[in-house]
């Protein structure tokens, strides 16, 4: 069980005016463990930002954050990889000398040999042949470099993966691969999977969905009850720059 509890998270402008910004608004939530749940809403709703502190990635100004009962609230990002979490970028980094073998190795936490490279690899679209030993630099697209980071973060195992927006920049046969490879998670292992999306395709095949924008959590539900009300939501017009 992951829970949220009041948490609020503010920044301050970026061009410079005094006062806070507030991203995240006394939002408290609950996701049951071994649940295909979606984040969607509206853009600068605070979808990231959720994730973002759930991972460790931001800290926010108050509010709780417990994990199958342990309060993880004051963890840093390392301390909550190793309870668990794993976190995949909207906009993946780069590491000029390291190898995509490299990243699935430290990832899942041994030296991979090739065959469980293949493995990872394959369930994101990608030949192992072509890019195992290929650097994670800047001659990959950014399309490649996104579907390596969702491999390392498959390798990693975690009991919580969280996935931001993971169909940015993949080609439509590797989104169909991907919404494939979500599904056999969800249906074959105990992990808990937490995907921000906007696709109705995503959306449709979760457990439940949950609709976040203004910094709260507006509404929550099974998929075929809430995605007639998307729209309505996404048409608000929302000032946060998340």
């Amino acid at each position: 069980m992951l829970r949220l509890e009041h948490i609020t998270y503010t920044v301050t402008p970026e061009d410079g005016k005094s006062g806070k910004i507030t991203i995240l608004d006394d939002l408290s939530l609950e996701i049951e463990t071994g649940k295909y749940i979606v984040i969607t809403g509206p853009n600068g709703g605070g979808k990231t930002s959720l994730a973002k502190v759930i991972m460790g990635l931001v800290k926010p100004e108050s509010g709780k954050i417990v994990l199958d009962g342990m309060d993880i609230t004051g963890l840093d990002i390392t301390a909550r990889s190793e309870a668990g979490i794993s976190f995949g970028f909207q906009h993946p980094p780069r590491f000029k000398g390291i190898t995509v073998r490299d990243i699935l190795s430290i990832a899942a936490g041994k030296k991979l040999k090739k065959e469980e490279c293949c493995k990872y690899l394959t369930k994101v679209g990608l030949c192992a042949e072509e890019y195992i030993n290929r650097e994670v630099d800047t001659s990959l697209s950014g399309g490649e470099v996104k579907r390596i980071e969702i491999a390392s973060v498959l390798a990693k195992g975690a009991s919580v993966m969280i996935f931001d927006e993971p169909e940015a920049g993949i080609d439509l046969w590797s989104f169909h691969r991907l919404t494939n490879t979500f599904r056999e998670l969800h249906e074959n292992t105990g992990c808990t999977l937490i995907i921000i999306s906007h696709q109705e395709r995503i959306i449709s095949q979760a457990d439940e969905v949950l609709l976040i924008a203004d910094g709260k959590l507006k509404e929550r539900g099974k998929p075929a009850d809430i995605l007639h009300t998307i729209d309505g939501v996404y048409a608000k017009p929302c000032e946060k720059t998340v």
